[in-house]
């Protein structure tokens, strides 16, 4: 099956929201492009705006390949797309707050016990308590595909700390630096507001105890992170702190940060530690990482954690299969944006389809993410389609499995012109007050030919994406 491509149509023509860039870049010298995309490798090099790979000794930092040509969406298709989306992150909201009080979708038999209960992401400790605002996911990340004209995928809901958010921002500000002449062209919703739109929202659910300008500061793991270059990089657009769980302590009844004038408390942490490692009182006893007692001053309105703790079971990938019930049952309407058929290899039928079929299917880890512990079908070798069906059945519940998908196709710089490779798209949403969903998000690019792998842990690259105004 031929994909869709975003730019030209099956008769060679150009779309509409390419009309202005095609013409743009066919005056363009490839030359001076192609030496444009090393300034642009140098600019993020002299920024330091790489990723960490985890589990390798060497280049163990690697810059995140930037294509420069952009990926632009219409305004019609956008106001679809973002639609869905504030549905969709709704809809999550609502379930964790009844998955942690009266779980009326299990009650009501849309979503099985045994898929909440025994499963690691979901909390005990936030069962009866309800987050200031009554909001557990503060910022989401939806990882959309494209397949068509107008038909668009939900591959996973990011509902825990999804990042990436700065390499879009960074992408926007390289863009136009390096072509203001394309953004006098074309008139595009603008991404770096991202920032403050952030702290507002933030600042928007500041818990009980605040008393005046709620103070906000993001916990990050360290410069060892993979996603650290963003932790400081939002800290400082934000104008808050960049703390670690060192500079951190309980002191009645808050959580205070170290400061040159003695221990500051704290009203909104968006932390981007993980659940584990959280509270070493409450989960991870050996975690340095987090918090000691924040769990207990966070459940007595001490202060807002963001994303609110246990909200990992949203975006289970066997509880993502439930999405269109779940989106149905808690705001009474059909999903507007489909999810991509999935087999639950917990299901002792999908479990048969899936091992007869490994060779057309993507398979997943149910808590996977990054791409790593997955299969993809079509590009395995028969041993490492044997090694994993080896894995499905000692361990069926801990996968999912879905087709190949045929994403859609964007052109990418080459030194000889363009060639189209596959893309995903990640826009972020972030909910308090209001739904807040910045027009575009990340595209994520598979620059290997043929692949369907756009994660850049797995060698795929970013470009800038552009929502046209009307």
């Amino acid at each position: 099956m031929t994909p869709f491509d975003e730019m030209l149509r099956d008769d060679g023509g150009v779309r509409p929201p390419y009309e202005r860039f095609h013409g743009w870049f066919q005056s363009q010298d490839p030359e001076t492009l192609v030496a444009k995309a090393i300034d642009a490798e140098a600019f993020f090099r002299t920024t330091g705006i790489t990723f960490a790979v985890y589990g390798q000794q060497e280049a163990a930092e690697r810059l995140i390949p930037f294509d420069l040509v952009p990926r632009i969406i219409a305004s019609r298709e956008w106001s679809r797309l973002a639609a869905g989306i504030e549905q969709r992150v709704k809809a999550l909201n609502a379930f964790l707050d009844d998955i942690y009080h009266d779980q009326e979708i299990i009650k009501a038999g849309k979503v099985p016990a045994r898929l909440i209960e025994g499963n690691e992401a979901f909390l005990p400790q936030m069962v009866g308590f309800r987050p200031p605002g009554g909001v557990y996911t503060h910022i989401i990340g939806t990882d959309i595909v494209r397949v068509g004209e107008d038909q668009f995928y939900v591959l996973e809901d990011n509902a825990r700390t999804p990042s990436g958010v700065s390499y879009m921002i960074e992408n926007r500000e390289t863009m136009m630096r390096m072509f203001p002449e394309l953004f006098a062209q074309n008139r595009v919703r603008p991404v770096e507001t991202y920032p403050n739109h952030l702290r507002r929202s933030l600042a928007a659910v500041a818990p009980p105890a605040c008393d005046g300008v709620p103070t906000i500061a993001v916990l990050t793991p360290g410069i060892h992170n993979s996603a650290y270059y963003e932790h400081a990089f939002l800290a400082d657009q934000m104008g808050v702190e960049l703390v670690e769980g060192s500079d951190l302590k309980a002191i009645d009844g808050r959580i205070a940060m170290r400061t040159t004038q003695g221990y500051k408390p704290i009203d909104i942490l968006y932390r981007r530690v993980d659940d584990a490692f959280l509270d070493p009182e409450v989960f991870r006893d050996d975690s340095i990482l987090g918090v000691a007692g924040i769990m207990k001053v966070y459940k007595e309105g001490g202060i807002t954690i963001a994303n609110a703790p246990g909200t990992g079971i949203a975006d289970d990938k066997a509880i993502y299969s439930y999405m269109p019930d779940i989106v149905e049952f808690y705001t009474g309407q059909p999903a507007l944006l489909e999810n991509v058929p999935t087999w639950r290899c917990a299901e002792a039928d999908s479990l048969q389809y899936v091992l007869e079929h490994l060779e057309e299917l993507v398979v997943k880890e149910v808590h996977g993410s990054g791409g790593y512990g997955m299969l993809v079908g079509p590009a395995a070798s028969k041993e490492e389609r044997d090694t994993f069906a080896a894995k499905l059945k000692e361990r069926p519940s801990n996968y999912i499995a879905q087709p190949t998908l045929a994403l859609s196709t964007v052109p990418i710089l080459m030194d000889r012109g363009l060639a189209p490779r596959h893309v995903d798209l990640r826009p972020f949403v972030l909910v308090s007050d209001q739904v807040r969903i910045i027009p575009g998000g990340l595209t994520r690019v598979a620059l290997k030919q043929g692949s369907l792998v756009v994660n850049s842990s797995q060698g795929g690259g970013t470009k800038d994406t552009w929502v046209l105004e009307d």
